[in-house]
């Protein structure tokens, strides 16, 4: 996992709440073996409809999605996040997530980022107005900033969460932190059980 402490992008005006992982990626896409290509899958039964936000060209670069309230409900699946993350998003802005959800962001490195409704609003609004307007989250600050617009947000993380994103750790670098001690425990051990 790198390391990500400000996120600077365009948008993405999500305009939808309870947003389940089936709707992120559908269940089909699941019986992939490899770990890469799920960015074809994300939101792929939308993007049949070619009024989707995601099939619009302005948007094509952006990193940063603006979703509605209750994002990543439904069954845990880290496909979602790895979707979301290889379709280009390095966060997602909503009034709220699943917690499974929000807990396979922080662990892949995916900014989950909690927002009042109405702050969603004027960010969605700062987007449709101007879809270049630049957007940037703060990961050591927790903040989200919209300069352009005077607009100036702070959100919370746990700060174990917040620790794993500015020093780029997953589960199996957190745990390599504590290599001397593991090794110190190991070597005492004895040697019927190694």
């Amino acid at each position: 996992m790198k390391a990500v402490r400000v996120i600077t992008g365009t948008g993405v005006p999500l305009k939808r709440s309870d947003v389940d992982t089936d709707q992120i990626i559908p269940a089909d896409w699941l019986k992939r073996v490899e770990r890469t290509g799920f960015e074809k899958g994300l939101f792929s039964t939308w993007r049949d409809d070619r009024n989707f936000v995601l099939n619009d060209e302005k948007y094509a670069s952006a990193s940063i999605l603006v979703a509605g309230a209750s994002f990543g409900v439904g069954s845990s699946r880290e496909h979602a996040v790895w979707a979301i993350q290889q379709y280009g998003f390095d966060a997602v802005i909503a009034p709220s997530f699943s917690d499974i959800f929000r807990n396979n962001c922080t662990k892949n490195g995916l900014a989950p980022v909690v927002l009042s409704a109405e702050a969603v609003t004027r960010i969605w609004d700062a987007i449709e107005a101007d879809h270049t307007v630049e957007i940037t989250v703060d990961m050591e600050r927790l903040l989200v900033e919209i300069p352009s617009i005077g607009f100036v947000e702070s959100f919370e993380m746990e700060a174990q969460n917040q620790y794993r994103f500015l020093n780029g750790l997953d589960d199996v670098g957190i745990t390599m932190t504590h290599i001397a001690d593991i090794d110190s425990y190991e070597s005492k051990r004895p040697a019927w059980l190694h």
